[in-house]
């Protein structure tokens, strides 16, 4: 069986991780074989609370193509499976003004079962956004270095 490990590239670079959770996913029978297919993308969503239950939404799973009539609608929103005393912790955090939740990554587990990980975030200010870039340029500069040696 393929690992599969899809990530949201964007959310490292606009956030700043407070802490991080992996919940499960409530899917439907085609969005899972899109997901093992890799057909999934992240960048734009969000989690939400909805009467005391965590949601994730704009998360696109591309429709499968073999599904027929019962196809999934790719945005729709999908329920987060955590356990109470997490989502009374997340949801404490978030009252906070200027914090969210965001997905990290989508990963399927030895068990075959689609997990997300998600991460209590704060937004980074422009001047976080380029001291961020140049540590990562430096640690890339400074690896070279070292491969040469």
């Amino acid at each position: 069986m393929d690992f599969i490990n899809i990530k949201n590239r964007k959310a490292s670079h606009e956030y700043e991780f407070i802490t991080k959770y992996v919940a499960g996913v409530v899917l439907k029978g085609t969005e899972i074989k899109s997901i093992r297919n890799s057909q999934v993308n992240m960048s734009d969503s969000h989690c939400v609370f909805i009467e005391e239950e965590l949601w994730i939404k704009n998360l696109h799973i591309s429709e499968y193509e073999n599904g027929g009539y019962s196809n999934h609608e790719p945005k729709r929103e999908r329920k987060l499976l955590l356990n109470k005393q997490e989502l009374e912790k997340i949801h404490g955090k978030v009252k906070t003004k200027g914090i969210t939740i965001i997905p990290l990554r989508l990963f399927v587990n030895k068990k075959g079962r689609a997990k997300i990980e998600i991460a209590v975030a704060k937004g980074k200010k422009l001047f976080d956004k380029r001291e961020s870039l140049k540590e990562k340029d430096n640690k890339r500069d400074l690896d070279r270095i070292r491969k040469n040696f």
